[in-house]
């Protein structure tokens, strides 16, 4: 299956051009078992990245638009009474689908943002009493607007650390976005794309990443990183145990992506601005410009034993 995601992340790279290595953080993302969320300016790529991916790796996919008036029966679904069957009988929402995207997601009231967190934590949903399990697998990716801009309401730090990454996308280098600017529609492109992998394969995807081997020296460079964010006046709070947990899994997704049984220090270096730049806040005076800035203290200051 090694060709199979060299192929995915070559046809990627031709929709979303200059972008290989969000792609390939987006798909390590899905292999380790997360959630993505994306926050970016409109316009930059991120409902185009939800619609590649689940074209290229064969997944149901699913639009929620959050708005201000968005239930929570609208994203899990209701329970609808049959008088010929005499009892209720569960519709599902769109929450049941293999790739969900969650556009505009700080847009929505907490109420519904908190439903679609709890079902992305539990992968199952409880409704009348009666328990639902979500498909497998089962990938939110979630966009959100700059706070900034008018009508958002932010995701608190104990929502935002249910995702497992947050990417940026930013705009593209200017031979990437003159080569966008003459070429040709990427929706069409995408019409056009067939699936590389399918539902089997990246369930056998996601099973195979759990069994990367992590060496002892690997545990102990995530915990001096985790550390080091608990004991540092740069930060207002440390790492949690579950960010702990994200960093390493997202590590193994990015060995296995780069065809090895086995992860290094590099793959934790290469994933760690993004597992952790959405679960860090500025202590006192300093500032904190994003996960990148903050990945680079971390390495600049945690030495690899």
């Amino acid at each position: 299956m090694a060709r199979q995601l060299d192929a995915a992340l070559r046809a990627g790279s031709e929709i979303i051009l200059g972008k290989e290595r969000e792609l390939r953080l987006a798909i390590a993302c899905l292999l380790a078992r997360g959630h993505l969320l994306i926050e970016d300016l409109p316009g930059v790529g991120k409902t185009t990245l939800a619609h590649l991916l689940a074209r290229l790796l064969g997944l149901d996919y699913a639009r929620i638009q959050f708005t201000s008036d968005l239930l929570p029966a609208d994203i899990i679904g209701t329970s609808v009474f049959e008088r010929a069957a005499g009892r209720f009988r569960f519709h599902p929402g769109p929450l049941f689908a293999e790739l969900v995207l969650a556009d505009e997601i700080n847009r929505a009231t907490p109420k519904a943002q908190s439903a679609l967190l709890e079902a992305m934590e539990e992968r199952q949903v409880t409704v009348e009493g009666e328990t639902h399990p979500l498909p497998e697998p089962f990938f939110v990716i979630a966009t959100q607007n700059p706070a900034f801009q008018i009508g958002t309401f932010p995701l608190p730090e104990s929502q935002l650390d249910r995702f497992l990454m947050r990417l940026r996308i930013g705009y593209p280098a200017e031979a990437a976005e003159k080569a966008l600017l003459a070429g040709e529609d990427r929706r069409e492109m995408l019409a056009r794309l067939q699936p590389v992998l399918g539902q089997a394969e990246i369930r056998a995807l996601q099973q195979a990443t759990g069994q990367v081997h992590a060496a002892p020296p690997i545990i102990d460079y995530c915990y001096d990183i985790i550390a080091f964010t608990r004991r540092s006046p740069r930060f207002l709070l440390g790492l949690s145990p579950r960010a702990g947990l994200a960093l390493l899994r997202a590590a193994r997704a990015w060995a296995l992506l780069a065809g090895r049984d086995a992860a290094y220090p590099e793959d934790v270096q290469a994933v760690l601005g993004s597992c952790v730049g959405h679960r860090l806040e500025a202590g006192g005076e300093y500032g904190l410009g994003g996960g990148d800035e903050a990945a680079a203290l971390i390495l600049d200051q945690v030495p690899v034993r």
